[in-house]
């Protein structure tokens, strides 16, 4: 829930020439998708939350942020081009028509949706105002190796992409998660939430622009005093241009990991593989490993540092410049629709 890597400060504009804010901090990837945004060169003016309390905690860890009194005064600043926020899964729709009536881009932590009906009145609402509802799906966007991967499999590395795997576990972390972590209606269930990773992914790496959801399932097995929460949950998709993917994404890493998840992709072409390690390398070392296997050989990089997380510095950029270089808006709703599909056709398995 709280992580925000940091990188080398590569910014794209002058300082003071993009201006953000940040809203509604209920969950901490608000300081990953702050941390990103200011090193590409963004200014952090506001930030504002319900909470008075947590609008402080942030703005002690952001040198010159202000906090705002309320979330209007943040929409009549024109000096703010985006505004980033981690509201409630359930809210972050709500927040974003806010903010795309109010003329703003907005950036809002994954999962952007948790119905079908939120993503339909938001790609309305996209095309009648003309502004972004771009997504924070981290995974890849804020992991070197998951980058890298990207610029390999787009040169060619591994020939033509027919299958993505992925795995997706997290630490429960019991104690440290808020109230609606644990309703349904509020964080959307497990293939929604963070099975919205995943698909995002696939679609990327595959190239694809549609998939059909095969096959889907979630179930309880740990945590019976909780019956809304989905413990674990996976899918099956097929892709438009004929690729297959299978996804897993659970809440039970173990203690005994050194870090809170074992997230994993397995990248299958027709000339070579690809597998990323994101955040740990088991009882070897640390996360951003990447093991390429092609006609030429096996090959190991460690990419932690080297890569950087440039999709920040092209969302600016993008916001300045009308372009989509960063995301597509058809991509990053496309992603979304997916998991809501997903998470509608999920058999709930029986736990004896």
């Amino acid at each position: 829930m709280n992580y925000a890597p940091t990188g080398r400060p590569q910014p794209v504009v002058k300082a003071g020439e993009f201006g953000f804010a940040a809203a509604y901090l209920d969950h901490g990837h608000i300081f990953g998708q702050c941390n990103g945004l200011v090193e590409a060169g963004g200014t952090l003016k506001w930030v504002y939350d319900p909470q008075p309390a947590r609008a402080a905690d942030f703005a002690a860890k952001y040198h010159g942020v202000k906090i705002a009194r309320s979330f209007d005064e943040i929409l009549a600043d024109d000096a703010v081009r985006l505004v980033a926020a981690a509201a409630v899964p359930c809210d972050r729709a709500a927040v974003g028509a806010r903010v795309l009536r109010a003329g703003k881009d907005y950036f809002t932590d994954k999962t952007p949706f948790t119905t079908l009906a939120q993503l339909a009145e938001i790609r309305s609402l996209v095309t009648a105002t003309g502004r972004k509802y771009m997504v924070y799906y981290s995974e890849r966007l804020h992991v070197e190796c998951a980058m890298y991967a990207g610029d390999l499999v787009r040169g060619g590395a591994i020939g033509r992409v027919v299958q993505v795997l992925g795995l997706g576990p997290h630490r429960l972390n019991r104690a440290a998660r808020p109230a609606w972590f644990f309703e349904r209606a509020k964080y959307g269930g497990i293939l929604c939430d963070i099975g919205s990773h995943q698909i995002e992914q696939f679609l990327h790496y595959s190239g694809a622009a549609d998939a059909k959801v095969m096959h889907a399932a979630v179930a309880n097995y740990a945590n019976p005093e909780n019956p809304e929460l989905e413990d674990f949950g996976e899918a099956t998709l097929v892709a438009d241009n004929g690729a297959t993917n299978y996804f897993r994404v659970d809440w039970m890493t173990p203690s005994g990991l050194s870090t809170w998840g074992d997230g994993r992709t397995l990248i299958l072409g027709t000339d070579g593989y690809i597998e990323l390690r994101k955040y740990v390398d088991v009882a070897r070392g640390q996360g951003d490993q990447l093991y390429l296997v092609d006609s030429r050989g096996e090959h190991h990089l460690e990419v932690a540092g080297k890569v950087g997380f440039r999709f920040f510095g092209e969302l600016i950029l993008d916001c300045l410049h009308r372009t989509e270089k960063a995301m597509t808006q058809a991509h990053a709703f496309k992603a979304a629709e997916l998991c809501l599909q997903a998470q509608a056709q999920a058999v709930r398995l029986k736990v004896r």
